[in-house]
């Protein structure tokens, strides 16, 4: 009797362990049909559509959680975002520089280009209000294949310090910086009506892109191997370029 008793605690444990755990992957991957973490419409871990509260916060990584502020928050200065956005940049390489230094309401967004080839290497934010400084969620996370998940970024965890991007070997990318921006258009005319698609910067393993309709009022980035559509749902409203 006893060891059918031990037996019943034992499989009830484990049928708890593996339904906590189904809902912690739903938690982190969103629900299907919504895109989950691919697309970034879910409830997933990377953010979501803006509304959406995940792992992260519903205002990109290194907001408070749920997005609380207290009504006297002010956001740190422009001067301190770039120095801070500086100092995280050079974690990628030595011969690196920043690029688009935009502002949006919830974050900082900038773009690590190396120097010597002028190609995008990652995306990051700097939190506007906490001034945290992290790489960007969602596809500079997971289609990243050098300093993604995929290229060893996040070798010591998924928050943890940065390793020098590795090339992991790939095919060749199916779609092009002009095909991908064609897809872009094709995706916006009817998530925004009016709108179009703007400048655009290729980095390993896909291309983010600004839309809008008069002016930049978001971004995007098309996956370069399966063309998905990932918009950046964790910005807020755009307030304009650093230059």
């Amino acid at each position: 009797m006893k060891k059918t008793s031990n037996q019943l605690l034992i499989g009830t444990g484990l049928l708890l362990f593996g339904l906590i755990g189904s809902v912690f992957a739903q938690s982190m991957m969103g629900q299907p049909g919504n895109g989950g973490m691919r697309q970034g419409n879910g409830q997933g871990m990377m953010g979501g559509n803006g509304a959406s509260v995940g792992m992260m916060g519903d205002n990109g990584m290194g907001s408070t959680m749920m997005g609380l502020y207290a009504p006297s928050s002010r956001p740190i200065s422009q001067d301190e975002a770039r120095r801070r956005a500086q100092g995280f940049a050079g974690r990628y390489s030595a011969q690196v520089k920043i690029r688009d230094f935009m502002v949006f309401a919830e974050n900082d967004y900038f773009q690590v280009v190396d120097v010597a080839t002028g190609a995008g290497l990652a995306e990051v934010l700097v939190n506007r209000y906490t001034g945290v400084v992290q790489p960007e969620p969602g596809p500079n996370m997971l289609w990243n294949t050098r300093f993604g998940m995929q290229g060893g970024q996040f070798g010591n965890g998924m928050m943890g310090g940065l390793n020098q991007g590795r090339q992991v070997p790939v095919a060749p990318a199916r779609y092009t910086q002009t095909a991908a921006q064609k897809l872009a258009s094709t995706f916006v005319a009817g998530y925004l009506p009016g709108s179009k698609v703007f400048e655009g910067m290729p980095f390993p393993g896909y291309y983010t892109f600004d839309y809008g309709r008069k002016a930049t009022e978001g971004m995007l980035s098309i996956n370069a191997f399966t063309g998905e559509v990932w918009v950046h749902g964790w910005h807020g409203a755009y307030l304009g370029e650093v230059k």
